[in-house]
């Protein structure tokens, strides 16, 4: 219980972490699960609060560990994890990647890179959007037009595709990206990416992050499934995160 508590008492204080590089079951999940990121190995890591077995004597399903809760399970349906790796010497370059956006605290600003001006001209801004407004185009293209080149690491890139989130640099600056994507569900907010965007928007806050917003979206999902589960009480927590939100944007 103890991890527990510095897990909460650390939050938006210092950024947190978690590798799963093996299995982790149990009570154990949920330390990862109160961290900013989690990063999960593929083939050899998994996480579920009761396994296999336990669900085969209470449901009756028949399910492999790796489909109740290995890297891409948690990744792309469940939301869990923010990364997946091949392996653990990837896992450890992608953390190392990651650290470098994020300050040691809140109280610092994140670290900023030398920029060199150059040529400025993003003449391909002027394409990439359709002019026929029901003709889908990949946010990222946008997004890697204004950002410095090779600067981006997209985070929780398997979830929620609709929306895309992720760190990238702006003259050596760090930033926050938030971006409807029209080439997934037009764009459309339903309550996976609003949960998505509101977690990262409230973390770029709390780290001092400023945030690089693009808006192409439709509005909500509509349907019984989304209302039902709480498409209202998601939608505000996006709603809120921004509201609350200090950081420039």
């Amino acid at each position: 219980a103890d991890i527990f508590y510095r897990n909460v008492r650390s939050s938006g204080v210092v950024p947190q972490i978690s590798a799963i590089l093996g299995p982790c079951a149990g009570g154990a999940v949920y330390s990862p699960a109160l961290t900013d990121f989690v990063l999960m190995t593929e083939g050899t890591s998994y996480m579920f609060v009761t396994g296999p077995n336990v669900v085969k004597t209470v449901t009756h399903e028949e399910v492999t560990s790796e489909e109740l809760g290995g890297a891409m399970t948690h990744a792309s349906k469940s939301g869990v994890a923010h990364f997946t790796a091949p392996n653990e010497i990837d896992a450890i370059a992608q953390l190392r990647r990651l650290v470098g956006y994020l300050p040691s605290n809140c109280e610092e600003d994140p670290p900023t890179l030398p920029f060199t001006p150059g040529d400025e001209l993003r003449p391909e801004l002027d394409t990439i959007i359709p002019e026929n407004p029901n003709q889908p185009y990949d946010i990222r293209e946008v997004l890697n037009a204004v950002i410095d080149p090779g600067s981006s690491m997209e985070v929780h890139a398997e979830f929620a595709r609709n929306m895309v989130i992720g760190f990238a640099r702006v003259a050596g600056r760090v930033v926050g990206c938030v971006a409807n994507q029209p080439a997934t569900l037009a764009g459309v907010l339903d309550i996976d990416a609003s949960t998505k965007a509101a977690r990262f928007v409230r973390f770029c806050d709390a780290f001092n992050i400023p945030l690089l917003v693009f808006v192409d979206v439709p509005g909500f999902l509509p349907g019984t499934d989304q209302e039902w589960n709480g498409i209202i009480g998601h939608g505000a927590k996006l709603l809120y995160a921004f509201s609350e939100a200090t950081v420039p944007r």
